[in-house]
Formats: structure tokens, C-alpha cells, sequence
């Protein structure tokens, strides 16, 4: 038996990985593509072996041999999405961010409960090795009580507006910058190793690009168990980052590169390091688990609550100050 999968939305993230993986990941099959531009959908579903093709993804809805559908559309449409593929009776996994705010989250959780589907959202990192080993370490106590967590996350982003991904830029379509981008990624990382957030303030800016949406945030998080962590996103610097360093009363974990799976362990005054790499295609573990939720009949790891829980904490951000917004300097 098997899940029988119809893709939304055929954009640079789902030719790269999702695709891919709704073809190889063992018991699922890809078996139709949506997307607005007829011979571009046909071209993307021929190129990984799917046979069927919808200009429009009510269709693909209709499509009675649809189990499941993927979600990769901009983030304005995946409620809408969401909403009426529960409807139609078919699982859904969507990808991140879930959706522009907490009203929509919830909307899509009750369809999704009350046409009995499971619902995931593609916070593909839950599944990365490194972060399960590190919190197995914060767990086993290695670098004693844990302190102060800090996330970087840095990457170059420069497009005219007319760039097909171009509505990234666009706040009614994305929901934000890169806070809202992949800071939302990160954002989940911190609630899978640290737990609920008690307090969550934010600061946005357009230090670099006058945009609709920010170019560089900030967010200063306080756990339910007493960890402080700050998280720092950005569109505007040359250098890009992805670290995750946690510090404790005995000790610190390190990242470089949490998409490399390295980690320096300090503790007891010695240091080691291991290597803990992602799956090679970074959505594989995310849809492999999807496929077992549907066929076992157990809820995904990363369900529809921890896409809504991000959802919130995103709203608290956003709700900080954020100064006015600069000339263009670029």
C-alpha cells in the first residue's frame, strides 16, 4: 500500500526536494502535478514521472486517486489550499510557514479535524540528526542546565520585483521577511529543544532594502523552563550564517552549520566533536514520516499544533517595534 500524492504548486523548493522526495521516499507515489501554466505543470510532472497534469488544483482535488496532496505554493494561498483539500478528503502536508497568521492555522486544523485528515507542515529540520542529538544531550544533562540558546540565520536576497519569486517581498503574499522566511525554521528548533515560550519580544528593520517587508530581525525568547535564547535573521549581509550555539552551566553545544550536521561539545573542561548529517534530500525524512502517519494512522511528527504554535510566536515578533523604513540603498 502506498500514498498517492498530488503536488500544488511546482516552484524552485518542490523541483529540488519535494518532488524528489513524494517520488523515492518508499511507499509513496507522485501522481499529479498543479500548477497555473498547463504545459509548464505537464513538463514538471512528465520530468519526475508523474501521469496526470492539472492547470488548475480544484481538479486535482477531484482526482479520486489522490490520497494526499503537498502544499508549495506562496503562503497566502495555503489556508485556502489546505481548507479545500481536507474538504476533499485528502491528507495534506503544507509547507512552511503554515500560513500568514494564527487565524488561518486554526482554520486549517479544524478542517482538517473535522474531515478526519492528518495535517503536517514541512518543518523539515525536526527530522535533521543533529538536532535530535542535541536534545538527547540537553536531556542526559551534558552541559548541566541550559542557559542561553542563540540562532544565527544569514543569507544574501536581492530580486527586482518581477523575479518569479518575487512575491517573497510582497507582505500580503509571504507574511513577512526573512523572520517570516526561515526564521520560522528556526522557530521551531528552539520549541522542539527548549519547549513552550513564556515571553517573545521582536524587532524588525529595513537597515539595507526599502522593501514591503523587513530586510534584518531580531527575537528574544524566555522558555517555560527558564532558557533565554535570541534568534537574528537577515536578507542584507554578504556573509551567510547558519550557527545554533547553546550555552550551559557546565558546558555549550555548537553548531557552524546546522544544515551540516557538525557539533563541537564542550563539557567537564574537555571538548569533542561529532558529525550528525542530514538526509540527503533534506524533505525526504519529513514525507517518509507523512507517509507512515497516513498509512499507520497516527498523527505526523510535526503536525498542524506546532505549525500554529511557530504561527504565534511569529505574531508576538511582528507585533515589536519596527523603525521606518530607509531609501533604497541597493
Amino acid at each position: 500500500m502506498s500514498v498517492r500524492w498530488g503536488l500544488i504548486g511546482a516552484g524552485d523548493i518542490a523541483q529540488k526536494r519535494v518532488a524528489p522526495a513524494l517520488r523515492d521516499v518508499p511507499r509513496s507515489r507522485l501522481l499529479g502535478v498543479a500548477r497555473a501554466d498547463a504545459e509548464r505543470a505537464e513538463a514538471f510532472a512528465r520530468s519526475f514521472g508523474a501521469d496526470r497534469w492539472y492547470r488548475d488544483y480544484r481538479d486535482l482535488l477531484a482526482d479520486p486517486e489522490v490520497d494526499a496532496v503537498y502544499v508549495a505554493t506562496p503562503v497566502h494561498l495555503h489556508a485556502e489550499q489546505t481548507i479545500a483539500a481536507a474538504e476533499a478528503g485528502k491528507h495534506v502536508l503544507c509547507e512552511k510557514p503554515m500560513a500568514l497568521d494564527v487565524a488561518e492555522c486554526d482554520r486549517m486544523i479544524a478542517a482538517a479535524r473535522t474531515h478526519g485528515v492528518k495535517l503536517g507542515v514541512a518543518y523539515y529540520r525536526r527530522f535533521y540528526p543533529v538536532v535530535g542529538r542535541i536534545k538527547a544531550l540537553l536531556a542526559a544533562g551534558e552541559i548541566g542546565t541550559p542557559v542561553l540558546c542563540q540562532a544565527n540565520a544569514f543569507e544574501w536576497l536581492d530580486m527586482p520585483a518581477d523575479h518569479p519569486r518575487g512575491w517573497f517581498l510582497r507582505k500580503a503574499e509571504s507574511g513577512g521577511g526573512p523572520m517570516f522566511d526561515f526564521g520560522c525554521h528556526r522557530i521551531e528548533v528552539l520549541l522542539n529543544l527548549f519547549g513552550n515560550a513564556r515571553r517573545v519580544s521582536g524587532l524588525l528593520a529595513n537597515v539595507f532594502f526599502a522593501r514591503d517587508v523587513e530586510d534584518t530581525a531580531a527575537a528574544l525568547f524566555e522558555f517555560e523552563q527558564g532558557t533565554c535564547a535570541m534568534l537574528a535573521v537577515t536578507h542584507a549581509t554578504s556573509e551567510p550564517r547558519d550557527t545554533l550555539d547553546v550555552f550551559g552551566t557546565r558546558g555549550a553545544i555548537h553548531v557552524p552549520n546546522l544544515n551540516r550536521g557538525e557539533l563541537t561539545i564542550t563539557s567537564g573542561g574537555s571538548t569533542r566533536s561529532e558529525a550528525h548529517p542530514p538526509a540527503q534530500n533534506l524533505h525526504a525524512p519529513l514525507v517518509a514520516d507523512f507517509v507512515e502517519a497516513v498509512l499507520s494512522g497516527r498523527e505526523p511528527a510535526v503536525g498542524g499544533v506546532t505549525g500554529r504554535a511557530v504561527a504565534a510566536i511569529e505574531a508576538q515578533i511582528y507585533a515589536g517595534p519596527r523603525p521606518a523604513s530607509r531609501s533604497a540603498s541597493a
